[in-house]
């Protein structure tokens, strides 16, 4: 099992490397210049993800639901752990290159949430179904494909989107308040239960609550860190900008970085917090109640726009400015450093913002992994999964999970390679469609193309 774990581990790590961050990031580029800069309408975008769409009914739930479930997935612990751990190597310079990824994100996730309502369906039981695998299945014809990206997808979601982010949720409560990770995984489970049971609407309704209060008062506790220091902040962000290109020598317990490094670990962690191009927020886009496909993606893209060139770019300002980054820690310590600025205060925010950004993350994942399974093996496999995804909860907070994880970031990188070549195959699509609603002008058109039924 140790040879196979290893190994498992060296694939996934070479994955996630350069072949990853290449293939993303090369995306995210030709995206942004055959979409004319999708990024130049993130205004209108925020504004439709507040507006109710009252004039199309077809769909599970509301645009900001979308969008709420979608960022409950995405903003997790990558956008504060993960920012940490990529200056831990790459230096301040890596924060501009994770701010620099999510804005390029920005036209993969429009994208994505286009391509993810054009070719959704409508289930048996009336609910809609989207993601890559049906535009992979119905836009391009490739069953084959669309199966690959379905169980890379369905395996991926028990173990990043569920038992890891257990397990950190119980190891946290543990190490803060003393309390056993069993006590932890039984809470959990149940809560977990009490939301996905009631499928996507009642979790998009917690959603709705959950992540404005985790992200505003996460917000509200960085500014706070800042504005203690607010004296420092010009001189932080001329570090920032100028360790971007040049690199930093080392200070204190740093072991110094290159340009490269910042590079790399900047755009790796920008990619892996905001999931653009991985597939995974496009399946709760399709069942956003939207007049046509455009709207919904705009909103999608908004998801990218808040969780790296927001919240992991405020997380980077205040580990730069506290100087938490050069104190030689490992990623999580240096967060930790970085909120004892405030005394209490700090390390609770901290800690209620990693519980709500975890637990977030479990729902949101939940309801990807759904669908996955749902494609693959049909309609009667949803009650049982909920079930499962409870259980799996539990476990996951109790166990070491190191075959666990490393399997999961395996299958969650190759889920991305699905996506990608459907998003450049059909990008012709994407392109008639965004000129036909968004360039003419035509944003408030109800969609008159036939949806496609599940007999």
């Amino acid at each position: 099992m140790e040879t196979l774990n290893g190994i498992i581990g060296q694939i996934g790590s070479f994955l996630w490397g350069w072949p990853l961050l290449i293939a993303l990031l090369g995306t995210h580029i030709f995206l942004t210049f055959r979409l004319k800069f999708i990024q130049k309408h993130m205004g209108t975008a925020i504004k439709l993800s507040v507006t109710k769409d009252e004039g199309f009914s077809s769909g599970d739930v509301s645009q900001f639901s979308a969008l709420a479930t979608s960022l409950a997935a995405t903003i997790g612990t990558g956008n504060i752990v993960g920012v940490a751990t990529a200056m831990s190597i790459g230096g301040p310079g890596a924060v501009f290159w994770t701010w620099v990824t999510g804005v390029l994100g920005i036209s993969t996730k429009y994208a994505e949430g286009l391509l993810a309502v054009k070719y959704r369906v409508k289930t048996k039981d009336g609910t809609m179904a989207g993601g890559p695998m049906y535009v992979i299945e119905h836009g391009m014809g490739k069953k084959w494909l669309a199966i690959c990206f379905a169980l890379f997808t369905s395996i991926a979601a028990f173990g990043i989107g569920n038992m890891v982010q257990a397990n950190s949720m119980a190891s946290m409560v543990s190490e803060t308040f003393g309390i056993a990770t069993w006590i932890t995984g039984v809470v959990t489970a149940i809560l977990v239960a009490a939301v996905i049971l009631g499928g996507v609407q009642k979790i998009a309704k917690v959603c709705n609550i959950l992540v404005p209060f985790m992200a505003l008062f996460y917000v509200i506790g960085c500014l706070i860190i800042l504005a203690i220091g607010y004296r420092t902040i010009p001189a932080s962000i001329v570090l920032i900008l100028r360790s971007a290109f040049t690199g930093q020598a080392a200070l204190g317990g740093f072991v110094g970085s290159t340009m490269m490094m910042a590079l790399r670990f900047g755009v790796s962690r920008g990619l892996f917090s905001n999931e653009s191009g991985l597939g995974s927020a496009p399946i709760v886009s399709a069942a956003a109640q939207t007049r046509n496909p455009v709207r919904q993606a705009l909103v999608s893209g908004s998801a990218t726009f808040w969780d790296t060139v927001v919240v992991c770019a405020i997380t980077g300002l205040v580990l730069t400015n506290t100087g938490a980054w050069k104190s030689g820690l490992d990623g999580g310590l240096i967060t930790q450093e970085a909120f004892t600025t405030i005394p209490v205060v700090g390390p609770l925010v901290l800690t209620v913002g990693l519980i709500t950004f975890v637990f977030s993350t479990i729902l949101g994942w939940s309801y990807y992994g759904e669908k996955s399974i749902q494609y693959l093996l049909g309609d009667s496999i949803v009650k049982p999964y909920r079930i499962l995804w409870a259980i799996m909860t539990f476990f996951g907070a109790i166990f070491s999970l190191e075959f666990v994880w490393n399997v999961s970031d395996l299958m969650n990188g190759l889920m991305a390679l699905p996506n990608l070549i459907s998003l450049v195959a059909l990008s012709g699509v994407l392109v008639a469609e965004t000129r036909k609603y968004l360039w003419n002008d035509n944003l408030d058109a109800i969609d008159d193309s036939e949806e496609i039924k599940v007999s």
